[in-house]
């Protein structure tokens, strides 16, 4: 009797259902934002992750670059979903390389758009009587 994992009559839930995907070439995002690509290699029933390998992905409009970061633990509360790559399906939208300085001044000046725009709803939402709830709190990681 074979009770293999990778056979499709079982069915695993939750964290076990990664163990057919240790040794593969994964995507896995992070409450924070960051986006990592990385090779599992092991996990635990908490959702914590090893990866090996692993380069975080900074992508600002149809720009990217790639960090590497080598050997990643993570924390499973952290990891807000986790995919595998298919290296073989065209992208939907051409991404164009840069180097990591030019990803980072264009990160930099996305954020600080984003903050000026903010700063404008929030003003306007003041001067119409609604309540400006300011910042919220953010969690500690």
């Amino acid at each position: 009797m074979d009770l293999s994992i990778v056979n499709d009559d079982y069915y695993l839930s939750g964290m076990a259902a990664l163990v057919g995907d240790i040794d593969k070439q994964l995507m896995i995002m992070l409450r924070d934002g960051r986006t990592l690509i990385a090779h599992l290699r092991s996990l635990d029933q908490f959702g914590n992750l090893v990866l090996h390998q692993a380069f975080e992905r900074i992508c600002v409009g149809r720009h990217y670059a790639d960090i590497p970061r080598g050997l990643f633990v993570i924390r499973g509360e952290n990891v807000l979903f986790i995919g595998e790559l298919d290296y073989y399906q065209p992208l939907r939208v051409p991404l164009v390389e840069v180097t990591i300085e030019e990803i980072l001044k264009l990160q930099k000046e996305d954020i600080e758009k984003k903050e000026q725009i903010e700063k404008v709803r929030r003003k306007a939402m003041v001067e119409h009587g609604l309540v400006d709830e300011g910042n919220p709190i953010e969690e500690q990681y």
